[in-house]
């Protein structure tokens, strides 16, 4: 039977229950000496027809809460993005990338990047763009794993010919067990963070990124090492960049399903960026328990992996370094992080239960109804004070 999207008297409860209480579910209020950043994988953000109007505005009122937020998953038709700037009024602005991930003409899924934001208090600079590898790099990463990717690219030249000479009937998908360059080029926009009146603004690079989903690179963790080569060598080793220090924010698909095991593996490569770091930091909060919790977050709607993430690269002793990830949360103005728990929000405004003790079949079958007309992931974030001048 086909997942059937929430009836209107539906959005009623649900709108009823989030605000006797936004805060149970995770939703931020906007505080003032404070700013809000986010992060908002958007299942398949194209044509404006694929969700009804309550959808449309309930993802408007998640956007709104945000000062700045980072949206994947925007496809190239943008007519969708466009109806949710259109909810979201004239104080809001966008900047979004061109399409990544596949060939123009080609058959694929591709999309874009894109961050929209509160322009009365952050302010976009002069910088946008991708990030690549450029060609030097992706010859020195083919010259370092050589004999692997002769390997890989052998089957696949086969396959790729029989398809061309019309012997096969889908064309090829390359499975490489190496990293070469990113399935989707992140996208990078300079912002200042001007705040409040009396207030010393931040100054960020913020990076969106959507990486790579697991099937085809046998160890997907590279992707998520490359980046953060990438964003350490510009940010910490380079004195020209337009801004020292870079927020990022994405779905980074980070292996992290099972925290005992999977943390001590990221913790020790962060580590190895900090080796060689002087007076700068590295914080991805979404690897620790937040100190009002007993569990770590999770951001998929299945509530199984934390592949949301937000992460700090700087200079900025203002900015919150992950000593200070167990205090989180203890003062109105932050800092502070966390996710929106919308899929709880559903179940306990149409079920009456918590989602977390609905059986397997229960959430399954429940879950189906949102994950593709509202999204399969929650939106995350931080919180950031803003010091006085």
């Amino acid at each position: 039977m086909t997942a059937t999207q929430f009836s209107s008297e539906e959005w009623d409860r649900i709108r009823a229950k989030l605000q006797s209480g936004p805060k149970r579910y995770g939703l931020p209020r906007r505080e003032y000496g404070s700013v809000l950043l986010g992060s908002f994988n958007i299942r398949k953000m194209g044509n404006t027809r694929n969700r009804s109007p309550d959808t449309w505005e309930f993802l408007a009122g998640i956007c709104r809460s945000f000062d700045l937020v980072a949206v994947q998953e925007i496809m190239d038709d943008l007519s969708g993005l466009r109806r949710l700037m259109s909810l979201l009024g004239p104080e809001f602005s966008l900047v979004v990338s061109d399409m990544t991930g596949v060939f123009p003409s080609e058959p694929g899924v591709g999309e874009r990047l894109g961050f929209i934001y509160r322009w009365n208090v952050v302010e976009r600079m002069e910088v946008a763009s991708d990030i690549t590898y450029d060609r030097t790099k992706v010859i020195d990463s083919i010259a370092g794993d050589y004999q692997t990717f002769t390997e890989d690219m052998g089957p696949y030249a086969q396959k790729l010919n029989d398809y061309e000479a019309g012997l096969r009937k889908t064309k090829p998908k390359l499975k490489l067990r190496s990293f070469l360059s990113f399935i989707r080029q992140p996208f990078c926009v300079a912002f200042r963070i001007a705040g409040h009146p009396g207030t010393k603004p931040y100054e960020l690079m913020a990076v969106n990124a959507h990486l790579y989903f697991r099937n085809y690179i046998a160890d997907l963790r590279q992707e998520f090492n490359a980046l953060a080569d990438w964003i350490m060598s510009r940010s910490m080793a380079n004195t020209n960049a337009y801004y020292p220090n870079f927020i990022l924010l994405g779905d980074l698909n980070l292996d992290y399903d099972n925290p005992k095991t999977d943390r001590d593996r990221i913790e020790q490569r962060i580590k190895l960026l900090h080796r060689d770091l002087v007076e700068a930091n590295v914080n991805f909060p979404f690897l620790d328990i937040h100190p009002n919790r007993q569990e770590i977050f999770r951001t998929n709607a299945r509530l199984t992996e934390t592949f949301d993430q937000i992460g700090l690269f700087n200079r900025d002793p203002r900015l919150p370094a992950h000593t200070e990830n167990s205090t989180m949360g203890t003062q109105p103005q932050g800092p502070d992080y966390g996710v929106f728990e919308f899929g709880n929000l559903f179940s306990e405004a149409l079920l009456d239960r918590p989602y977390t003790d609905l059986s397997s079949a229960e959430a399954a079958d429940f879950v189906a109804r949102f994950e593709h007309k509202v999204s399969d992931h929650m939106p995350v974030w931080v919180r950031l004070p803003l010091p006085v001048s």
